[in-house]
């Protein structure tokens, strides 16, 4: 027997909680009588805002308070952004449903007055990812870090303290901020981080997956394998200056990963195609060829 009323949990910020909304909605259509509360947590990633990510742990820290959350029964799932989790996810919280892919792609946000000219000019960025292909793009920029949700780096962009911001576009769009889009980079000018414009469904082990089976995108699935699969096999947490994106064209999926060598700051981009159905192997095998 179906659930009469599920606890679903997101972290506190508003895009969090738009895209929590989002898939409430999905549910709701499929389920119109069944009730939801929205619930939200402040977790130690939104607490800490004075340090990088890779400085205090990586991005695990934006799901560690609804991980707990849903252990204690709190909560009956969590919606998280597939970026944010974990490499490793614990078999008794897995991974319930991936609905459909947004916006993979990376973008240029500039202040709501003011033109970005490159030389001399800040550009604020929060992933080290971003900063190293951004680099090639404006050699003579300065990058500096800007941590805080989307509406305090906004704020922070148009009193000044930044000429521009890169930011993700899919958390833009679903905050209802895409005007402020001054200009997307393709995934070959900037390749995404892995997961980048997806979002997840986390649960309890005993809780009945099929449920979400409404919402769920398998060719989303499978990108997101191959793509946390390449960045798993080369050790890399969340915040690490890897990136890789795949696209599925029939029954092939082409995925392409960039890593960069921390002991000489050099990246290395390469490409592997296959089937889709082996989205894991695809990425193990690109991650042991960009090493050699």
């Amino acid at each position: 027997m179906e659930p009469k009323r599920l606890r679903i949990g997101s972290r506190e910020s508003l895009l969090a909680v738009a895209q929590t909304k989002l898939v409430i909605e999905q549910l709701k259509a499929n389920y119109p009588d069944l009730s939801f509360e929205l619930v939200t947590l402040k977790t130690t990633g939104d607490k800490i805002l004075d340090k990088t990510l890779d400085k205090i742990g990586g991005k695990g820290l934006f799901v560690k308070e609804l991980d707990q959350a849903l252990l204690d029964g709190r909560i009956d799932m969590a919606v998280h952004s597939m970026k944010d989790l974990p490499m490793e996810i614990s078999d008794d919280l897995p991974v319930a449903a991936v609905p459909k892919r947004g916006d993979p792609r990376d973008v240029i946000v500039l202040p709501l007055t003011g033109d970005f000219g490159e030389p001399g000019q800040v550009i604020g960025s929060s992933s080290a990812r971003r900063v190293l292909q951004a680099r090639g793009l404006f050699p003579e920029a300065e990058f500096q870090s800007i941590r805080g949700n989307i509406h305090t780096r906004l704020r922070k962009l148009d009193g000044g303290q930044y000429s521009a911001l890169i930011m993700a576009a899919a958390g833009l769009k679903r905050a209802g901020l895409e005007e402020r889009i001054s200009r997307y980079f393709s995934v070959e000018e900037m390749l995404p981080a892995a997961g980048q414009g997806t979002l997840c469904v986390q649960v309890r082990k005993d809780f009945d997956q099929s449920f979400f089976s409404c919402i769920h995108d398998r060719g989303t699935e499978l990108v997101t394998e191959a793509e946390r699969s390449f960045v798993r096999a080369l050790d890399g947490g969340c915040s690490s200056p890897i990136a890789a994106y795949a696209e599925i064209t029939g029954s092939d999926l082409n995925l392409t990963g960039f890593y960069c060598d921390e002991s000489d700051g050099t990246g290395r981009e390469k490409s592997i195609r296959g089937k889709a159905q082996s989205a894991g192997e695809l990425g193990r095998r690109l991650a042991e060829q960009i090493r050699e």
